[in-house]
């Protein structure tokens, strides 16, 4: 198990040694003699490395390193990027010589096409040389490889020891942000982020028919350190031994019916349905039409800016760039904008969007809400999503609760499968296990189960949220967007909450269509 180390308080030394504000100074005092309305300059040393087990040995591992900088610049009211990792003034100076060739060249093919459009900033109070951490205690990698094998190599052994199962997969992501930011408003800032995911997969194979299923731990990612692998945060013994049970008893559970049911939907499940049909829906970049790879641009359009019913009254949601172990919370983004929380759904309403500083200036906003960010020193940033959570009710039910004031349903717990439309608003479900609901009581599991609805039939359908005991934050290393693509690591917190009247198809009458 994890074993006490002395907590990292302080920003890497091996990053902070490197030559940031000799580069920085090179490449914005280029930009400036040549004329920019604004120029940022980011470096970035971006650490990731995972491992995997199969059946309890090792079956690959990675480390890796991507180290670099850019800049970015407005002259001409058009936008330049460029990008090296040359660590010389006179390489700096020349990326950014670069990046406003670049804007003068994007200016020609805008004037081209037709475009007055300028590219103006939202303002920014200036942060001088500030420094964050992310929420943490022990550093992964001051862990030794050999104790992270040996961990899960531990935990996958338990799985293969129970009944019913055949495989057990394992794996641990862990990445280590360093960026420096400094920009010809004033602002610079230093910052580290450590996040990490630790998943486990039991497989289950019937020997007689050849059919097989699997379950997955639904332990988050967080924005933590190796001391979440420990137990005073999840409580790992409990879910390992609770997953063969719960596979074993979904080899044997019946299909479902399809019809139309009240739903219990745990956070491990809501958090991707959050994701998908407000996470994305909400950025304004889609909203308005400016982006449209990936996920497509959205329903939510900022002409139904406080006027769209999303939900139901009871539905309130934020954009979160501060809340702890968020895996989207930063202290300053990738434009200097310092992290906020702010309101997107109130009472049912759409009330906000995800911002970046030119997307708040174009519609009127008086500010960026820090949105902005770049997977890599390789890539420009974008506008990308925020903690997007669904807050809990201060006084709401147990998830016990609200299982027992249901006649006919079914509680959702994991996420699996998923699939949406382009405007973020048809979308249809599927989950790890599915338990139906009977006279207030759970009745055994289900399987094939997938649930159908519009977004906005969906949060109006929300009947019930539960109380902060049973809010969550859960998120995924992986969500995608821009062209060339960019990865996001995001969190979503929420609380169990019950919808009724929900369509539920079963997904292999489905595929048979």
């Amino acid at each position: 198990m994890p074993t006490a180390r002395q907590a990292r308080h302080v920003i890497d030394a091996t990053f902070t040694a490197l030559p940031l504000r000799q580069l920085a100074d090179a490449a914005l005092a280029r930009a400036r003699a040549l004329g920019v309305e604004h120029a940022d300059f980011r470096f970035e040393r971006v650490r990731s490395a995972t491992w995997r087990l199969r059946d309890a040995k090792p079956s690959g591992s990675s480390d890796t390193t991507d180290l670099g900088y850019a800049v970015r610049v407005v002259h001409g009211g058009s936008w330049g990027f460029a990008s090296g990792v040359d660590l010389t003034m006179d390489a700096a100076a020349k990326v950014a010589s670069q990046a406003v060739a670049m804007a003068k060249l994007s200016a020609k093919v805008i004037t081209a096409a037709g475009s007055d459009e300028r590219v103006e900033l939202a303002p920014e109070p200036v942060h001088a040389d500030k420094e964050w951490i992310s929420s943490y205690e022990i550093n992964p990698f001051d862990v030794p490889d050999a104790e992270k094998t040996g961990l899960l190599s531990e935990w996958s052994a338990r799985l293969l020891a129970a009944e019913g199962v055949a495989h057990a997969d394992a794996s641990l992501m862990t990445v280590q942000e360093n960026k420096f930011y400094a920009d010809t408003a004033g602002t610079v800032t230093t910052q580290q982020r450590v996040r990490l995911h630790p998943q486990l997969t039991a497989t289950a194979v019937d020997e007689r028919t050849g059919e097989f299923d699997s379950m997955r731990t639904i332990a988050p990612p967080a924005g933590r350190g190796w001391e979440y692998l420990g137990k005073e945060i999840w409580d790992w013994d409990k879910e390992l031994a609770q997953i063969p049970e719960f596979l074993a008893e979904k080899m044997r559970a019946p299909s479902v019916e399809a019809g139309r049911y009240d739903l219990v939907v745990d956070p491990s499940n809501l958090w991707l349905t959050i994701h998908e049909s407000i996470g994305h829906a909400t950025e304004l970049d889609r909203a308005l039409g400016y982006e449209a790879a990936y996920a497509g641009t959205s329903f939510a359009t900022f002409d139904q800016l406080g006027t769209l019913k999303y939900g139901s009254e009871i539905m309130n949601v934020t954009g979160d760039r501060t809340a702890e172990h968020g895996l989207a919370t930063i202290g300053y983004d990738d434009e200097g904008v310092a992290g906020q929380s702010w309101d997107l759904v109130k009472d049912g309403t759409l009330v906000g969007y995800q911002l970046d500083r030119r997307i708040a200036k174009l519609t009127g906003f008086e500010r960026s809400n820090g949105c902005a960010y770049a997977d890599s020193p390789g890539h420009v940033p974008v506008q990308r999503m925020a903690n997007v959570s669904l807050q809990p009710a201060p006084e709401g039910p147990s998830t016990d609760e609200m299982i027992a004031g249901v006649e006919r349903g079914i509680y959702v717990v994991g996420d699996r499968s998923w699939s949406i439309d382009m405007q973020r608003y048809n979308f249809q479900f599927t989950g790890q296990r599915f338990f139906r609901i009977e006279n207030g009581r759970l009745a055994g599991q289900l399987r094939d189960v997938a649930y159908q609805a519009t977004t906005t039939d969906f949060w109006g359908s929300m009947a019930a949220v539960g109380g902060p005991g049973t809010y969550v934050l859960g998120g995924a290393f992986n969500c995608g967007k821009a062209q060339p693509g960019q990865v996001a690591a995001v969190s979503h917190g929420c609380p169990s909450a019950l919808f009724k009247d929900v369509n539920i198809l079963n997904t292999t009458q489905e595929a048979g269509r």
